[in-house]
């Protein structure tokens, strides 16, 4: 294994409950522990706690502390978190109906941390005690007892944003379901003087499973910054066959596939896809910084840079493929810093340091045209005007919650092939706001992947590309 592992344990004083208003400064002071003994320690943080809340989505003292050690300049981190689980009895006929009215727990909705739900593959039930059983759960779909954000109003981020196997329960078409061993994920047992295995499920071992991954390509790639792999494991997800069948019945309808992926998430990681591109599957991954706002005197604060990144696509390549069906997928990853104050979330006193947004230059635009319509979105987005330009999109302007934006597009190879430009840009948050507060010239960074694939088709799109070797980047102002 080309990682270690560290436990710290969270117990609350003798005969008396850990106060729910500490829980944040508590988790701040577990981390700090694993942290001191290893300070150059690259990590990702996985915690499988969580609190019912009536929050959802909105932000709470404890979801605000993950973000907070998330973004910490001197020390970003990975933090990974359970979605939580549906505690009570769960019949068959609630199977997704529970799911998708049982809000995701405290802390998280945090904008930050990767929140990792749980879906299934296991239905196979050997053990002759439970001859007559049935999963709960079909192949593929949403583990049982998972908790999604379907509920939330819709202006609070998409949680979680992926899910990974958490087993399943049976029943026998009588009782409530359980989780027998044939339907749970085998793991050791903590005591091993007694026994070395047992079983584990539901958002605890998804969680597991992410931090896993995390911890794979920290080992594989330790240069990359903590909003890099987060967008890394999301951009490599996909969803399973049940989950895209749900999805295509929607015929494009956006509120019916916004609904699902607050279900679902963007579906079941892959590391090989997050580590490797094959010769007709092309990623391009760039860090990049720019500073969102600047305050001249005694004036109002505005925004300052958009960064331009001009994409080396294989143009020869894509254009032999003519109207061939290719596919575009954009992820846009950074850490916000949490609103030191909570006086309601309103545009004056917004939960967000700042928020970022990315748009593909169409196939007709000229680089001017499109540098003008993204100058007119971030307009429109501090004014409160609809948003447009997201039609074409799967998700469209819905993409544009929390701090993690991910968004897929398909079309002809001719046409991709004039796609050929990535704005990003800033949009208002309380760094503008609040200029007092002195935070107005500070920066922000971001991970930006560009996944274009070409299913079924005989090309090769890498070589090109990595020939070309960097992606040209202007700034803004």
């Amino acid at each position: 294994m080309p990682f270690r592992l560290e436990s710290v344990r969270i117990l609350p004083p003798e005969d008396e409950a850990n106060d729910p208003e500490l829980y944040g400064a508590i988790t701040a002071e577990a981390i700090a522990r694993a942290e001191v003994q290893a300070p150059e320690r690259r990590r990702a943080i996985a915690m499988a706690v969580t609190s019912a809340s009536p929050a959802r989505g909105r932000p709470t003292s404890w979801s605000a502390a993950i973000d907070q050690l998330c973004f910490e300049e001197e020390q970003r981190r990975l933090i990974v978190l359970s979605a939580g689980n549906i505690g009570d009895d769960l019949m068959p006929a609630e199977h997704l109906t529970r799911n998708d009215l049982e809000a995701v727990d405290d802390p998280s909705q945090a904008w930050n941390a990767l929140t990792v739900g749980a879906f299934t593959e296991k239905v196979d039930i050997i053990d002759t005690d439970f001859a007559g059983y049935a999963p709960i759960a079909p192949v593929g779909e949403l583990s049982p007892r998972s908790r999604t954000s379907v509920v939330w109003d819709r202006q609070w981020p998409v949680k979680p944003e992926v899910v990974f196997e958490g087993g399943n329960l049976a029943h026998d078409g009588v009782l409530p379901g359980e989780p027998i061993d044939d339907l749970q994920i085998l793991t050791t047992f903590y005591r091993p003087e007694l026994r070395h295995f047992t079983t584990l499920g539901d958002t605890s071992a998804a969680t597991a499973h992410a931090a896993r991954m995390a911890g794979l390509i920290l080992s594989a790639r330790p240069e990359l910054w903590p909003e890099t792999v987060r967008a890394l494991i999301v951009h490599s997800a996909e969803w399973t066959p049940a989950m895209r069948a749900r999805i295509d019945a929607c015929n494009g309808a956006k509120g019916e596939i916004q609904a699902l992926v607050r279900r679902y998430g963007y579906g079941v990681p892959d590391l090989g896809r997050a580590l490797l591109s094959t010769v007709n599957d092309l990623t391009l991954i760039v860090e990049d910084e720019l500073q969102p706002f600047q305050r001249e005197g005694g004036a109002a604060a505005k925004t300052r840079d958009m960064k331009l990144h001009r994409l080396p696509w294989p143009k020869e390549q894509l254009a032999a493929l003519g109207a061939a069906q290719v596919e575009l997928r954009v992820t846009l990853s950074y850490f916000i810093e949490p609103n030191p104050g909570e006086r309601g979330w309103t545009r004056r006193h917004r939960y967000a340091s700042h928020g970022l947004r990315f748009r593909v230059k169409s196939a007709t635009e000229t680089v001017d045209e499109f540098r003008a319509r993204i100058n007119q979105a971030a307009r429109d987005e501090e004014e409160g005007a609809p948003a447009g330009g997201g039609e074409e999109w799967l998700l469209g302007t819905f993409r544009d919650r929390g701090s993690l934006h991910a968004d897929f597009w398909s079309g002809s190879a001719a046409d991709l092939a004039e796609r050929d430009a990535i704005g990003v840009f800033p949009v208002g948050g309380w760094w503008k706001e609040k200029p007092y507060l002195e935070r107005v010239d500070a920066l922000a960074r971001y991970a930006l992947i560009v996944t274009i694939r070409a299913p079924g088709v005989d090309v090769d799109i890498f070589t090109p590309v990595e020939a070309a070797l960097t992606v040209e980047t202007s700034v803004e102002t």
